[in-house]
């Protein structure tokens, strides 16, 4: 079915001034519900500056735009030479994800500036200014004697108006899988050194706005980190990631194209973090998708053959074998999974981890192991299977793998180790993408980049990993409740990201042991239950072993929570504290309640409902990790439900009917 844009262009206005040569002029655009504004300074004898404000306070005080050349001829002064407004409301439809349908709502200004002497080279500066953010970008358009560009660095500033609180990962490499804690930290304690990932979120000392900085619409360029700006200065500069090839430091950027343009600087805003992940800012500033028909991308659970081992009870045999496999399978049917996840080892001389080995085989499966029964196997009980494959493989084989791919029936694949975000990685995405939507395969990135809205552009990029995860259950002590309720204040709020919920062997923190297979969770069964409303992910994995699900108590909720939802509604919360979300899928809102390492009771208005009766069926910690005490009443939307979480605990409600 074709993707249509309803209500589209509502208004499109095009203002175009001209500014005396070397004087200083200042632009400004405003939010369609002028609560912020994003201003731009150009000309004197310093780079443009720009500043963001938000009710009348400073969000973002004066802050340097600058892109540093190979050839570093200047390009740093410029005198303005036009400028141009238009203003967008558009509705458009999502086809998997938080929400089923987005709004586009935004006042543009696009200032074009020429360079003060020299080889008087062009560029454009484009801001954009939403209700529940900012963005800006550079554009150099083609022009005379710039017929390649080489891009040394790109010097963004952020500057704070004063100390803010934030909470940051401080990857400290760029060769990494983005996963790491997001730890508070005071804007004044960021470093030159220091190499933080984004998002960056943060509250401005008056606590009446609170913002994150992310990028969107990340093509053709270098994927972005923040340090510090130096000499104690509270706020952050962009840096760009460099190919790790020796003798690549110089060059970040390199491109030919007609024109090039940046991702977008974005600083989303709202009162508190939480509303910011009813957002879709960042998807938003991404192209829409040319998919015409997107049938086939079906969001669901999967069943998965990894995190736990695989553990199985005795007499099953545990391995990359036809007979785990077929038990997987049989367990995803059983519990109505919509998908089986077959993980590394598949393929014919498989590496372990990220080895890439040479005589490895993508399109062909180890002997013992027939694909195509394993797919017909599934396919008669209404699964679906997805394969993981490493990433240099897949380069080395694409278009031979992806269609094999499709010949054998298999529904999506799960992509690793990429460990990467220059420009040459970035390209690989892109290309991932086109090439798997044309074979009609979903898509999974692991050791990922953080999300800049691609899913917008391929609905088939469900979801991926950069996120510390449930795996780290597995050999470490890191993933605390304290750790999974920053979370959605912070990596959630750029896109779905496959955490990989599901663990069923929950203990108490003091009794957590690290144990590879099977691995525990130091949280309870309610808060296991909750990561399925409160984490984004159209594709969600169910992570455990089928022995752990067997007779569990809350394994009814985990087998009927939806994946994609029509609606998404902040309640409740604080970073590193705790969260509630409420979720719709038609008629039925989900409710999802999480909590760090201490006990709360949470009173929650209902106000967000339809008028109506509702059934409700809560699930809440019982006195034991894996223990649950479920109850069933009628509310109205004039109602309070009342939530006891255990510490590290969590509860979640379905509340069916209305109308």
């Amino acid at each position: 079915m074709h993707i249509k844009l309803y209500a589209a262009i509502a208004a499109c206005v095009l203002v175009t001034q001209q500014a005396r040569a070397s004087a200083q002029a200042d632009y400004s655009v405003s939010s369609p519900d002028g609560s912020i504004a994003i201003k731009l300074q150009v000309g004197a004898d310093e780079p443009p500056r720009y500043e963001v404000s938000r009710r009348g306070e400073t969000v973002i005080a004066p802050s340097q735009l600058r892109l540093q050349l190979v050839d570093d001829r200047g390009f740093q002064l410029f005198d303005p030479v036009s400028s141009q407004r238009r203003s967008v409301d558009e509705q458009y439809r999502m086809v998997v994800g938080k929400a089923s349908q987005a709004r586009d709502r935004f006042n543009e200004m696009t200032v074009s500036l020429q360079e003060r002497g020299g080889a008087a080279r062009r560029l454009d500066i484009i801001l954009r200014a939403y209700d529940d953010g900012v963005a800006l970008r550079y554009f150099v358009p083609s022009q005379p004697g710039l017929d390649e560009l080489q891009l040394r660095a790109e010097a963004t500033e952020f500057a704070f108006a004063g100390d803010y609180e934030c909470h940051g990962l401080n990857i400290g490499q760029m060769y990494s899988s983005h996963e790491g804690e997001f730890d508070p930290v005071r804007a004044s304690r960021i470093r030159e050194h220091h190499l933080f990932d984004v998002p960056l979120s943060c509250r401005i000392p008056s606590g009446r706005t609170q913002f994150v900085i992310a990028e969107a619409d990340l093509r053709d360029y270098a994927g972005m980190y923040l340090s510090g700006r130096g000499n104690g200065e509270p706020g952050v500069v962009t840096r760009l990631a460099r190919h790790p090839t020796p003798g690549s430091a110089v060059v970040r950027v390199k491109s030919s194209a007609q024109g090039v343009a940046s991702p977008w600087r974005v600083i989303m805003m709202a009162d508190t973090l939480g509303r910011l992940i009813e957002s879709t800012l960042i998807a938003n500033l991404n192209p829409p998708t040319t998919l015409r028909d997107t049938s086939w991308i079906v969001p669901g659970k999967s069943a998965w053959d990894w995190w736990s081992g695989p553990h199985l009870p005795a007499p099953a045999k545990a391995g990359m074998d036809m007979a785990t496999l077929k038990r997987y399978i049989d367990f995803a049917a059983a519990a109505r999974l919509e998908y089986m996840l077959i993980d590394e080892g598949w393929c014919l001389n498989s590496g372990v981890g990220g080895v890439a080995r040479p005589d490895a085989d993508i399109t062909r499966s180890k002997p013992g192991l027939d694909m195509q029964e394993l797919v017909r196997y599934a396919a008669q009980r209404n699964v679906g299977l997805w394969l993981w494959v490493q990433w240099a493989l897949l380069d080395r084989q694409m278009d031979a793998a992806l269609a094999q791919y499709r010949r054998w029936g298999i529904k999506g694949i799960k992509i690793d180790f990429m460990d990467r975000n220059d420009q040459q990685m970035v390209e690989y995405y892109h290309r991932v993408m086109s090439k798997a939507a044309e074979q009609r395969l979903m898509v999974n990135m692991h050791g990922a980049y953080p999300p800049t809205g691609l899913y917008r552009t391929y609905p088939n990029y469900m979801t991926q990993e950069g996120v510390m995860g449930a795996e780290y259950n597995k050999w470490s002590r890191r993933v605390t409740a304290t750790h999974n309720v920053t979370l959605p204040y912070t990596r959630m709020l750029l896109g779905p990201m496959d955490y990989t919920p599901g663990g069923f062997r929950n203990v108490r923190p003091e009794e957590f042991r690290i144990n590879n297979s099977p691995p525990f969770v130091q949280t309870t069964r309610g808060q296991a239950l909750a990561m399925f409303v409160v984490y984004d992910g159209p594709l969600q994995m169910v992570a455990d072993s089928p022995d752990a699900y067997e007779n569990a108590a809350g394994f009814d909720f985990v087998r009927d929570v939806p994946t994609s939802w029509d609606e998404t509604r902040f309640l409740q919360g604080t970073i590193a504290e705790y969260v509630v979300l409420a979720r719709r899928k038609g008629n039925t809102w989900y409710i999802g309640a999480m909590t760090n390492e201490s006990a709360r009771e949470l009173t929650v208005p209902l106000d967000f409902l339809a008028s109506g009766k509702y059934r409700s069926q809560v699930w809440e910690d019982g006195a034991m990790p894996q223990e649950l005490r479920q109850n069933r009443t009628q509310l109205t939307r004039a109602d309070k439900l009342t939530l006891e979480l255990a510490p590290a605990g969590g509860a979640v409600a379905v509340l069916m009917g209305g109308g």
